[in-house]
């Protein structure tokens, strides 16, 4: 008997439970991130000095003369969590090759899912290889945030069949929420601009982007401006929608994106503090996982 043939006769995961690894790969594509912003805040970023092992001839934290055992299990945690990350990506992409009868876009995203994990960790390794270049740092978060958002879009697959989407309202509110998204790029790029120009490199050996921090900052806040304007106006065509779901996911968005801008606010006029730093990533993988949300919500398929 072939493995196809074995696989075809494995009984498929309940939806509630496919569902259920679709969530968790949302929520630790997100902490990965977060756990990231951890190892910068606290100098952790070279306390392992290669990858993949820590150090040379050594896979795991050892006694060095430069770096902090801490620090460097920090980073090594940092490392192990990817795993973990690994792991429940592989069993989100099983449970949707499994189901049937078959959905190559649900089989797609997950299939994306592992294969991102892989990816990370290869650009996580040129990040050190580089010793935590700006640039690298920020391709870094932003192959999280394109993660996140395709995480989100795998949750919703979970119960859509592979038609086409079937937009709600009227063309305007579909061509408004591809603007937002984005300026939702935009903004988030901007952000790893104000990081680069920051204090908090991961290392202190680390050079950082030669442009006045308070320049980036007041850009990034432009762009989240502008965001909010276009998150007004779709607000205003939801409301002649008339979809409650859809008004739902606006109102959480809305939330989510207010409560993140005035933590930025509020980083900035403190003087970027390690907990806010983490705390604003956070909030950063919050808005997408909304933002996300709203788009798949407002471009709906057929019910599997």
């Amino acid at each position: 008997m072939s493995l196809k043939t074995r696989l075809d006769t494995v009984r498929p995961l309940s939806r509630r439970t496919q569902r259920s690894l679709a969530w968790a790969v949302v929520v630790t594509q997100a902490l990965i991130a977060v756990t990231g912003s951890i190892v910068r805040v606290t100098g952790s970023g070279l306390a392992c000095t290669t990858w993949p092992e820590c150090h040379p001839g050594s896979m795991v934290p050892t006694e060095h003369p430069e770096y902090a055992d801490l620090n460097q299990w920090i980073e090594f945690g940092n490392r192990l969590f990817t795993g973990v990350v690994g792991l429940i990506a592989f069993a989100a992409f099983a449970a949707a090759y499994l189901d049937r009868p078959r959905r190559s876009r649900y089989v797609r995203l997950a299939l994306i899912m592992p294969i991102g994990v892989a990816v990370q960790a290869v650009i996580g390794g040129i990040t050190v290889r580089f010793d935590l270049l700006w640039w690298t740092v920020a391709v870094h978060f932003m192959a999280s945030a394109v993660m996140v958002w395709l995480a989100v879009l795998l949750v919703y697959a979970v119960d859509e069949q592979d038609g086409p989407p079937r937009p709600v309202g009227p063309p305007v509110l579909g061509r408004t929420l591809q603007a937002m998204a984005a300026l939702l790029v935009a903004l988030l790029i901007a952000g790893t601009f104000v990081t680069g120009a920051g204090p908090h490199a991961g290392d202190a050996l680390t050079p950082r982007l030669d442009v006045e921090l308070e320049t980036m900052a007041h850009v990034h806040a432009a762009f989240l401006y502008a965001f909010l304007g276009l998150l007004v106006a779709v607000g205003l065509m939801l409301r002649r929608v008339g979809s409650r779901r859809l008004w739902r996911h606006y109102i959480v968005l809305v939330a989510v994106v207010l409560a993140q801008g005035a933590l930025g606010f509020t980083q900035f006029a403190l003087g970027v503090p390690e907990l806010l730093v983490a705390l604003h990533v956070l909030g950063a993988m919050a808005v997408i996982v909304a933002a996300a949300a709203l788009w798949s919500a407002a471009h709906p398929r057929e019910r599997a």
